[in-house]
């Protein structure tokens, strides 16, 4: 009985620190070498800027936020995004990734009904 109790307790430790990293967080959210001056891969890649330090993203394709080179894409400027997820040897790895609008910006400017 105390090998079962000792287990439960354990798990129950971990669950309460698994849920405690996967929280969800607003954040910066950007292309990487556009906007973040990050090195170390060609091309345009979403990234996301954590207490000051930036980090490639797994898990959130640039190209599936709009189209990254418009005036209010993320290679053209620093976006908040609602994300979950954690830092792994050195990226950000989300399980979920959500572009938030762009403040003050209102999409049906220019469009008529």
């Amino acid at each position: 009985m105390k090998k079962v109790i000792s287990i439960l307790f354990l798990f129950v430790c971990l669950s309460v620190n698994a849920q405690e990293k996967l929280k969800t967080q607003i954040v910066e959210a950007s292309c990487g070498q556009c906007q973040f001056g990050m090195k170390g891969k060609a091309g345009c890649d979403t990234a996301v800027r954590i207490d000051g330090k930036t980090y490639f993203v797994d898990g959130a394709d640039i190209n599936h936020h709009g189209d990254a080179h418009a005036a209010d894409g993320m290679c053209s400027t620093i976006r908040k995004a609602e994300v979950v997820g954690e830092v792994k040897n050195d990226r950000f790895v989300a399980t979920s990734f959500k572009l938030l609008p762009v403040e003050g910006h209102d999409p049906h400017k220019g469009h008529n009904h």
